[in-house]
């Protein structure tokens, strides 16, 4: 299990959860959720979201991996955690600033 503020993901099930209630994640925002929750405070290009994501043979418009990231943006609410677009670089799963 990985836990940042009130996001938990359980690394086995495949599941998070926000606060304590299961989030309802489409196999890709899992993926995204994944990749960004073992780079915690690092940033993922979308290159590396893609390579991870898809595989060599599928042709992925840049433009789906923000949908994913716009949307796990809006599931894990208040959760104190967040996903920056850093730009020209990629994404950043960290605490939110207050």
């Amino acid at each position: 299990v990985i836990s940042y503020g009130g996001l938990v993901y359980d690394t086995v099930g495949r599941t998070a959860s926000a606060n304590g209630v299961i989030l309802q994640l489409s196999s890709h925002e899992v993926g995204v959720l994944e990749i960004l929750l073992h780079r915690f405070g690092r940033v993922v290009s979308k290159e590396q979201l893609v390579e991870q994501l898809y595989s060599y043979d599928k042709e992925v418009s840049h433009n789906a991996i923000e949908v994913y990231v716009h949307r796990l943006r809006r599931k894990i609410g208040d959760t104190g955690i967040t996903v920056r677009t850093i730009y020209g670089r990629g994404y950043l799963l960290d605490y939110l600033s207050h």
